[in-house]
């Protein structure tokens, strides 16, 4: 692969890869493979997952690496970095910052998906989920991150909703004080609840911002994931609009199905135009499956995102 062989004005060459209609430029043109394993220069820094292109690149998690950075992606999302041993954390921080990347969220505590935890109260659960933010801290020093996600958790049934959101709070202000000196930021995330995670406490963007304001830190913030919203409440360019000064981190992913950009029914081109204008230089982190499989899937890829960000600036 040519490193230095970027591709920004060579979108017009032919081949049967090209999917979907009215896309501007892409609407009468088509790519070669040759072109779609390029470098791309991207408007944005998107950040694939290990697995993304593992068929292209293999199963080590450096060579991983150094191919995103190869197809000129600028990020990197890893929510089970946690979990990787010490010297793989740093060999990956290591990888990221030789090849000019910044590390996107990992996930920073343990979610419980089906019962009370943040929501509840209780201390026990609190103390656990303060101790994991301390963790993290190392985690995020070692890999260079800036983000961890931060997910409140289930509904506690016995209380008010009122009740809950003020422990969620409580919670989430004590983490930003652990936060802060390091200049770390959690960003806690709306799911949505019709489809992948019911039972959550927080759902909305309007939700996570009152949060956010009532936590008052510069080290708790919205973490805004296209895909949930377009499930929860849609109306997503509108919403982020009044949220903006929260929101420093977005994930996407089309629905129905969770996969890349033009499978789905979100114009994220219209998106991404929108959060380029706001001046908005964070990740965008690519929290989804694929359409096909093997090298073809990845190729499709790859050339979703060249389409979504193939707007005009």
């Amino acid at each position: 692969m040519d490193r230095k062989n970027f591709i920004k004005n060579s979108l017009y060459a032919t081949t049967a890869f090209a999917t979907g209609t009215g896309l501007s430029q892409f609407e009468q043109s088509t790519l070669k493979a040759s072109d779609l394993l390029q470098k791309h220069d991207f408007k944005l820094k998107y950040a694939p997952h290990f697995g993304m292109f593992q068929n292209h690149a293999g199963s080590s998690l450096i060579d991983q690496l150094k191919y995103m950075a190869d197809l000129g992606f600028k990020g990197l999302e890893d929510n089970g970095m946690k979990g990787r041993s010490t010297d793989m954390q740093e060999q990956i921080g290591r990888q990221l910052r030789d090849s000019g990347m910044e590390m996107g969220v990992f996930v920073a505590h343990t979610i419980y998906w089906s019962e009370p935890s943040l929501s509840s109260g209780d201390r026990e659960m609190r103390d656990r989920f303060l101790n994991e933010i301390r963790e993290s801290v190392d985690v995020a020093r070692r890999v260079g991150a800036k983000w961890m996600t931060v997910v409140p958790g289930h509904v506690d049934l016995r209380l008010d909703k009122d009740y809950q959101e003020l422990n969620v709070i409580d919670a989430l202000k004590r983490a930003a004080e652990i936060l802060e000196p390091h200049n770390l930021t959690m960003v806690i995330e709306p799911l949505n609840t019709l489809h992948n995670h019911p039972g959550m406490i927080l759902t909305k963007t309007s939700q996570a911002y009152r949060i956010c304001k009532h936590v008052g830190s510069p080290a708790c913030k919205i973490l805004y994931d296209a895909y949930h919203q377009a499930i929860t409440e849609g109306n997503m360019i509108p919403n982020m609009e009044r949220a903006w000064d929260q929101i420093p981190y977005l994930q996407v992913g089309d629905h129905p199905g969770r996969r890349e950009p033009y499978t789905g029914e979100v114009n994220y081109r219209n998106i991404f135009k929108f959060v380029y204008e706001k001046g908005f230089d964070g990740i965008v982190g690519m929290e989804h499956g694929k359409s096909g499989e093997g090298k073809e899937g990845e190729l499709r890829l790859i050339e979703a995102y060249l389409k979504a960000d193939d707007f005009e600036v």
